[in-house]
Parts: C-alpha cells; structure tokens; sequence
C-alpha cells in the first residue's frame, strides 16, 4: 500500500504541477474577458474534459506509440526530463513557459469565439510537458494495479483545474501577481527535482544495457 501511495503522491506532484491550472488563471481571465459566469464555467469545463481525455489517452497507450516509433522507455525519459526542466526554469523565473504556449498563440486564443478546446485544453493545460510526465509516470508501473494511482492524479489534477479556473477571478484577487510568482516558482523548483529523477532514471536504464 505505502508503494501506491508513494507512487500517487509522485504522480500527482509531477502531473498537477507541470499542468499548473494556477498560472494558466491570468490567460484564462485574458481570453474569456467579456464572458458571462455562466459561459466561463462552461469554458472551463469544457477545456478540462477534453485536457483530462487526452492524458488519459496517452497515459494509457503511450506504450503502443513507444512500439510504432520504435523509441524506448529511458530515451523518452531523458527527453521528458529534459522537457519538464526547460518548464521548470521558465516557471522559477515566474514567466510564462513557451513549450505549451508562445504569445502568438494566447493572442490568437484571444480572438477565438471558442477557447476551450484551442488554446485551453492543448497546449495550455494538457501540453508537451503534462503528455510527456503521464506517459513516463505510466511506464513507470511493472504491474497493472501501479497504474491506477496515475490515472487517479491526472482526473484528480483536472478536477482541482475546473474548480481553480472557475474561481479564477477569486484566485487572482487572493494571489495577485507577487503571490502567484511565489507559488510558480515552489512549484517549479519542484517540477526541476522531478525532472532530474526522470533524466536520471532514463540514463541509468540506457548505460544499464
């Protein structure tokens, strides 16, 4: 038991953080401005569903791509790793990261009558990093039951995003700008250790053959 919960509480470290609803609150508020309570409640839900599937999605057959494109598990550790740690810097210099979103993109997103699915769910919330960090976490497991904390984290990870974007006027009064830039970067300096761990196990598994 103590191994699931270990590996659910890394899982939902890894996830929730590179995922990171709180910094994607600011873009959010800046594309649905304009919108009623009622229509940004259902942006978001939208952008969380569609976000959560496709985690999910790759989660669950990241094993399959691994075989298609003939690329091994450590290897794409080691490029997850290093991923996660280009987002990890962006988020301890509290700016936005360019491996989910440039400033094109949220401009477009702006203009957008309809956000949830472009730019919210992909790349804002489910990007590069948070599809690279499930199918990692998921590959991980030797046996079927060590993935059930993984999916576990990434729904839990979503639901937590749908309630923080739909209180996003809320979290940004509370916060203001210091106050989310603090918490960007203790999330990022964590985000970093983890992306090391992944860098560090890929390599011990490639010098290991």
């Amino acid at each position: 038991m103590a191994e699931y919960l270990t590996h659910f509480l890394v899982s939902l470290s890894a996830v929730f953080f590179v995922v990171d609803p709180i910094g994607v609150v600011p873009i959010f508020l800046a594309i649905t401005a304009g919108d009623s309570s009622e229509k940004m409640r259902r942006t978001a839900l939208r952008a969380c569903l569609v976000a959560c599937g496709l985690l999910l999605f790759f989660a669950m057959f990241g094993g399959v791509i691994f075989q298609v494109f003939g690329v091994s598990l450590a290897a794409f550790r080691i490029a997850g790793g290093i991923l996660l740690l280009i987002t990890a810097l962006d988020m301890l210099r509290a700016r936005p990261t360019e491996t989910r979103t440039s400033r094109t993109e949220e401009q477009e997103g702006a203009t957008k009558e309809d956000v949830a699915l472009v730019p919210l769910a992909m790349p804002l919330l489910a990007g590069p990093g948070a599809i690279a960090s499930a199918m990692v976490l998921m590959a991980k497991g030797d046996t079927l039951l060590m993935s059930v904390p993984v999916l576990a984290a990434i729904v839990l990870t979503f639901v937590a995003s749908y309630f923080i974007l739909r209180a996003s006027h809320f979290v940004q009064r509370a916060l203001r700008q210091s106050g989310v830039a603090i918490l960007e970067r203790v999330m990022g300096l964590i985000l970093a250790a983890i992306a090391v761990q992944f860098m560090a196990d890929g390599a011990k598994d490639l010098l290991g053959r």
